[in-house]
This record gives C-alpha cells, sequence and structure tokens, in this order.
C-alpha cells in the first residue's frame, strides 16, 4: 500500500510511522462518490479532513476575513461563500451545488466556539455582541443557524463540531437545546466526547462531535472507535526534549506524550504549549522570520543562527526578550512549521498572514486527521450502507 495511505489504516495493530500526506498527494486521492457542503469551515480543517477520506467538498463558508485567504490558498478550485451564515439561505447552496434537498450526502460545520469554551468568559458574554479573530459578533447562537441550514438542505448525515465545555457547567443548557433541536430537523443523533490524540494527532486537543442521520435512513449514527495507538511530539518533532503546560513554570512534560492542546490565542495572550529544547533545538528547524512577523523588532539583534544555539525566549506577548538566551531549558512556542505538524496538518499547507494569524488559523482547526477518521467511518458504517 502506498505511504500516503499509512494513516488510513487507522485499524492496523502496527503503529505506522506518523506521516500526513502532502497537498498534491491528497489532491489525488480518488473520489468516493460522495458530497460534503462545509459551514462555518475556517482555514479549511475538517475540509481537508473529508477530502483525505476521499469526500468531495461542492461548497464551503467561512466569515473571517484571515481565515478566507488561508482556506482560497490551500484550496483554490473551491467555492467559498464569504457572508454572515446568517444571511445564507438553504436554497443558496441548492442553487450553487446543483441538488435538490435530501440529495447532499453529508453537511458538515464547526460554529464558533468560544462561547463555550472553558479558557474563555463563557456565560458572561452569553446573548452578547464581542470580538472574535478579527470581526464582532454574537456567536453563543450560531449553532442554531447551522440547525437552520441543516433544516433547509436535508442532507443524508451531518457532523457538527464543538468544544468540551458545551457539555460542562451552565453551557450544558444550550447543549441540551442544541440537540432537541437538531433531533427537530428529522435526525437521529448522537454526540460524543472525542480525543483527537487517540485519532492519530500528536495533540491532546477534546473536542465534541454531533453525528446525525436522517431518520428515513434508518441507520444509527456512529463515531471512530480509538486507536490503539497514539503519536507523541518526540516523534513528529524529534529536536524537542520537551513540553510544559502554561502558567506551570517548573511542570516540564516529556515530550514522549502529545502536545497540550493549542489554542487560538496562544500566540499572544496566553499560550498553553512551551519547547524546552536546549542544545537538541537545530537552528536550521527554527524560522525566526515567521516567529518575528508582526512584532516591531529585528530578530537579527536579538539572535543570530550558528550551529546548534537555543532559540530564545518568547514571552507570552510574543516579545523575544535577549535574556532568554540559555544554554540549559529554553522557553519559546512552537514555531508555525512545528505547529502543522502538532495540529496534524500536511508540510507543505500554506497559512497565510502574520505569526498571530497563523497560529489563530490552527488554534481553531479541527485536526485533518481527526477529521478524517470521523468522515472514514461514516462513509462506512452509514453512507455505504443506505440503499
Amino acid at each position: 500500500m502506498p505511504e500516503m495511505f499509512l494513516l488510513l489504516e487507522w485499524q492496523a495493530q502496527m503503529k505506522p510511522l506518523y506521516r500526513v500526506p502532502l497537498m498534491a498527494e491528497i489532491a489525488s486521492i480518488p473520489w468516493n462518490g460522495y458530497n460534503v457542503v462545509s459551514t462555518f469551515s475556517g482555514c479549511g480543517g475538517s475540509c481537508l479532513g473529508y477530502r483525505m477520506a476521499g469526500f468531495r467538498v461542492l461548497w464551503a463558508s467561512e466569515f473571517i476575513e484571515a481565515a478566507q485567504e488561508t482556506y482560497r490558498a490551500n484550496h483554490p478550485t473551491s467555492h467559498l461563500d464569504t457572508r454572515d451564515i446568517r444571511t445564507v439561505r438553504a436554497e443558496d447552496i441548492l442553487q450553487a451545488t446543483g441538488l435538490e434537498p435530501g440529495q447532499l450526502d453529508l453537511l458538515d460545520g464547526s460554529p464558533p466556539c468560544a462561547s463555550f469554551s472553558t479558557s474563555g468568559s463563557r456565560e458572561k458574554g452569553w446573548g452578547t455582541v464581542k470580538k472574535y479573530s478579527d470581526k464582532s459578533q454574537r456567536t453563543d447562537d450560531l449553532f442554531f443557524e447551522y440547525a437552520r441550514i441543516l433544516r433547509g438542505l436535508q442532507p443524508k448525515v451531518f457532523v457538527a463540531e464543538n468544544v468540551s465545555g458545551l457539555i460542562k457547567g451552565t453551557a450544558k443548557g444550550y447543549f441540551l437545546e442544541i440537540l432537541a433541536e437538531l433531533k427537530s430537523c428529522g435526525y437521529r443523533v448522537k454526540a460524543k466526547l472525542l480525543d483527537a490524540q487517540w485519532l492519530g494527532v500528536p495533540q491532546q486537543r477534546e473536542r465534541l462531535i454531533f453525528v446525525g442521520v436522517r431518520e428515513d435512513m434508518g441507520l444509527e449514527p456512529v463515531h471512530p472507535d480509538p486507536l490503539g495507538y497514539r503519536y507523541t511530539v518526540r516523534e513528529v518533532l524529534p529536536w524537542v526534549q520537551a513540553v510544559k503546560w502554561s502558567g506551570a513554570p517548573n511542570n516540564w512534560r516529556t515530550s514522549d506524550s502529545p502536545s497540550p492542546t493549542i489554542i487560538a490565542s496562544g500566540a499572544n495572550i496566553s499560550p498553553t504549549a512551551y519547547l524546552s529544547g536546549g542544545s537538541y533545538i537545530r537552528a536550521e528547524d527554527v524560522d525566526l522570520e515567521q516567529i518575528f512577523v508582526g512584532f516591531n523588532i529585528n530578530y537579527k539583534q536579538v539572535w543570530k543562527p550558528a550551529g546548534s544555539t537555543p532559540a530564545p525566549t518568547i514571552k507570552t506577548a510574543g516579545e523575544p526578550r535577549a535574556e532568554g538566551l540559555k544554554v540549559g531549558q529554553v522557553e519559546r512556542l512552537f514555531t508555525i512549521p512545528e505547529l502543522r505538524r502538532i495540529c496534524a496538518f500536511p508540510d507543505d499547507f500554506i497559512l497565510t498572514g502574520n505569526f498571530s494569524q497563523q497560529w489563530e488559523r490552527m488554534g481553531r482547526a479541527v485536526p485533518p486527521v481527526m477529521m478524517m477518521h470521523i468522515a472514514s467511518t461514516i462513509k462506512e458504517e452509514v453512507l455505504c450502507k443506505i440503499k
């Protein structure tokens, strides 16, 4: 079997080497005969995962301009609708795709989840318009906009993603309302908390995944089983010695485990993961120009790459400090190339904008490899069984 399909062997007894196919390899994967419409598409993480599983994405939507730029750079032939989802009608999507209600195989969506994240203000911001990425909007009602599109399109299957915080604390009320609304659209629905580290992603990332199957299909929703293995930081970033949690300066974690969760604001507010590499970090593996894009600093005056000199310390605000040049443990943020691997994106996936914007795209995205496993399970256990 070609190397590019190793990741598809997620039921295999032996652990395959970690490798995410490059963009050209993904583009060459044959169509499996099933179509997807994607809402709240971000930079295209979910769309890429569907493509890795052989699906074809007919239509996508994204409201944030910086995310639109990245999406277009990686999906140049896709139809991307840039309007606020509140103004998009199901009829618009049907017209753009040439489909009739009920013909679509799968509707995907990741409504912005900042309102329910355990790292955010949660209920204090519910019902209000607030800053989200480079826009200002209300986000706690967007799941109901997704349900409105679902009701109009009537796809055979739907997949919706959100943070684990939706089923914690007072947010459980929202969860029950959302579940009832999705079921009222004519679907059998199951929601399950999945952790990306058990679905081929070298990152601890819990996500609540709703799967719905239209009642007349006569089949039950399914989720993928966890793999019997997981990938560690050392396996995907062999030059990294250790990872630690933010806020725990002495709590170093071995790199023989997946990375802590990458959050969207990590590049300039509260990073969740630092690296310690000492002499293990090779200068040629640290792209300082990428790190310092968008910051008012001449990085060449801070650190001149030479031999195996460690990277400088990066503060939570994103600025390096010269006194961080230490021989032993060195704290720094992930570089963008490292971040791609931690988030299970292809090495040649294009990220546009400055360092903070590129980090945000990864922090908000569904890891493509995780979605590939979800999509492959739905294809095998539901779509292929529909008469």
